[in-house]
C-alpha cells in the first residue's frame, strides 16, 4: 500500500468556533488551516437521531498535515471540541496525493 505524506483533516463546526478547532489542532502539531464559512442544512429527524440541535451557519476547517499526526490532531479536536461541545465539530480526512508549496 502506498502511504501519503499528508492528510487533509476537514472539520465542521458551529459559525464562531473555527478558532477554538484551529487552536486544539495546534496543541496536537497543526501549523494553521483555512477557514470558509459556510450554511448547513439539516431535517428534524437527523437532529432527533443526534439528539441535537443543528445551527445553519457553519465554518469549516481545512488542516493539512503530515499523515503521522492526522490521529492526534484529529483526537485533540474531538477532545476539546466534539459534539458533546457548543461548537459540534464533527471532523473527517482524506489522503492527500499530490502537493505543490508544502516542505
Amino acid at each position: 500500500m502506498n502511504k501519503t505524506a499528508y492528510q487533509i483533516i476537514f472539520c465542521i463546526v458551529n459559525a464562531g468556533f473555527a478558532q477554538t478547532v484551529m487552536e486544539a489542532a495546534k496543541k496536537a502539531g497543526a501549523k494553521g488551516g483555512t477557514i470558509l464559512r459556510a450554511r448547513g442544512t439539516a431535517n428534524p429527524e437527523a437532529e432527533e437521531f443526534f439528539h441535537i440541535s443543528i445551527q445553519p451557519d457553519k465554518e469549516i476547517l481545512f488542516i493539512i498535515v503530515p499523515t503521522e499526526i492526522r490521529d492526534a490532531v484529529m483526537h485533540k479536536i474531538y477532545e476539546d471540541t466534539g459534539l458533546a461541545e457548543n461548537s459540534q465539530s464533527i471532523a473527517f480526512s482524506l489522503p492527500v496525493t499530490h502537493t505543490v508549496g508544502l516542505h
